[in-house]
């Protein structure tokens, strides 16, 4: 638009001065909607920065060559607006269509260039702040429900935060990492698993029954699913093979702790009473394949050593008759080992008890002179006949027993027998008419020499036959 001179007459405007100003006014009325269009923008754009910036002198506004007044006012209302809102500085296009370079001048903190680009050509070069961006933590799905991100409204970069406090900015990356720290917190807690796993097996020397289970370490298997899978192995099953024999019997299987406390047991009973080492030696990852028999057969170490003193006090210890006739009462006793053939669990200690008992009956009648079959021995047993009442009562018999039949046979009595003398000296059944038949063999013998027999006055003449 063209200045008027001082002094001068205004001139009216020709028609088609009229026509070109009107075409100017448009198109400068468009230049200016672009511009306030822009304006809006970039205050949608900007935050509010520190109060104390100020315009840089190198970026102080200057009029461009061959804008109109309504393109400058339109510039200035920009830079205005953007001034106002604190979030930086503008640099025009020195030409229409001309990108001018990226300004070299450091920014504050938290802000950055941006080119804005005009209607029509050109641009200008703007301080924006940048956006805190969108943060996104925790969670193997990387982000938001949907895995995804969001940027937010000023277009920032997605991150995503680890628990350990790494940041990523790809998703991807991110989701591997996750996955590789939820592998390590497996890892340790299965290697947490495995170590006490280990000192508590290491504590009896079985470490090694452990060790070929580290491979399940990175699997995260906690402390009880080690312990399944342990039970599961060969190795296991060889070093604790009683618990599957009780599991057969219907009895529970025993815990590692019982089982080695109950071997401990029968090894120190043992010691205790010199038995061979032999008998407790221990193989392989501590097994006592000795015990094994013991405690499938829900053998106590009380009862163990119940056993072996049975073995070795009444037996082994014994008078040489003892051991003999338990050989010659029961044949199965054939080995000559009567250590070894009373710690076997198969045959119970009542039964064991039964034939040691009925050998001692049986010796106490050898010692004595006399004979005795394993039935009658067993039934003297039965009757509670200890070894101490046999050694006593065999020795009365045989003083009674041989008299008592000459006289039955001489006044034509019953006859009287050593089972006869062993009814009444031993309390069997019988033991009344036992006892009966013997005073009336002393009457006679007492009536035929008036008192004068020396039986009389001997065994078959007491009250009661034996001495208890």
């Amino acid at each position: 638009m063209a200045k008027k001179k001082k002094g001068s007459t205004p001139k009216a405007p020709t028609q088609k001065e009229l026509k070109a100003m009107l075409a100017e006014s448009k198109k400068a009325l468009a230049a200016t909607k672009a511009s306030l269009a822009q304006a809006e923008e970039t205050y949608t754009t900007l935050t509010t920065p520190s109060a104390a910036a100020e315009i840089p002198e190198d970026l102080q506004r200057s009029r461009v060559t061959g804008l109109s007044d309504v393109q400058e006012e339109a510039r200035d209302t920009l830079l205005a607006i953007a001034e106002a809102q604190g979030g930086g500085y503008l640099r025009t296009a020195k030409s229409a269509g001309q990108v001018v370079a990226k300004p070299t001048t450091a920014l504050p903190d938290g802000q950055e260039w941006k080119w804005m680009p005009k209607t029509g050509g050109g641009g200008s070069w703007i301080a924006v702040q940048v956006r805190e961006p969108i943060k996104k933590s925790g969670g193997g799905d990387g982000g938001d429900d949907d895995g995804g991100g969001d940027s937010g409204d000023g277009g920032g970069t997605i991150t995503y935060t680890a628990p350990d406090g790494r940041i990523f900015t790809n998703l991807d990356s991110y989701n591997a990492y996750i996955t590789q720290l939820k592998n390590e917190e497996r890892r340790r807690a299965g290697q947490s698993a495995y170590d006490l796993l280990f000192l508590e097996f290491d504590r009896y020397g079985m470490g090694a029954l452990v060790e070929p289970l580290k491979a399940l370490i990175t699997e995260g298997l906690s402390q009880a699913e080690f312990t399944l899978r342990l039970r599961d192995t060969d190795a296991y099953r060889k070093r604790f093979a009683a618990n599957q024999a009780r599991i057969n019997k219907g009895l529970r299987a025993l815990s590692e702790a019982e089982y080695i406390g109950l071997e401990d047991q029968y090894q120190n009973v043992m010691r205790n009473y010199g038995l061979p080492a032999s008998y407790y030696a221990r193989g392989d990852m501590g097994r006592q394949e000795g015990f094994e028999r013991f405690i499938a057969g829900d053998v106590s170490a009380v009862e163990l050593e119940d056993r072996i003193q049975t073995a070795q006090n009444r037996v082994i210890n014994a008078a040489p008759e003892i051991s003999a006739t338990l050989r010659e009462f029961y044949p199965d006793i054939s080995n000559g080992d009567i250590l070894a053939y009373v710690l076997d669990p198969e045959k119970a200690i009542s039964d064991i008890r039964r034939k040691v008992t009925a050998a001692e009956i049986g010796g106490a009648a050898t010692m004595a002179g006399l004979a005795t079959g394993v039935s009658r021995a067993e039934e003297l047993a039965r009757y509670g006949v200890t070894a101490e009442a046999a050694r006593q009562g065999f020795q009365t018999i045989a003083e009674v027993a041989p008299r008592g039949g000459q006289l039955a046979d001489i006044y034509k009595q019953s006859p009287y027998t050593q089972a006869t003398a062993e009814q009444e000296v031993f309390n069997l059944a019988g033991a009344p008419e036992a006892a009966a038949r013997r005073r009336r063999l002393t009457q006679l013998e007492q009536a035929s020499f008036a008192g004068a027999s020396g039986v009389a006055g001997g065994a078959l003449g007491r009250e009661r036959a034996g001495a208890f």
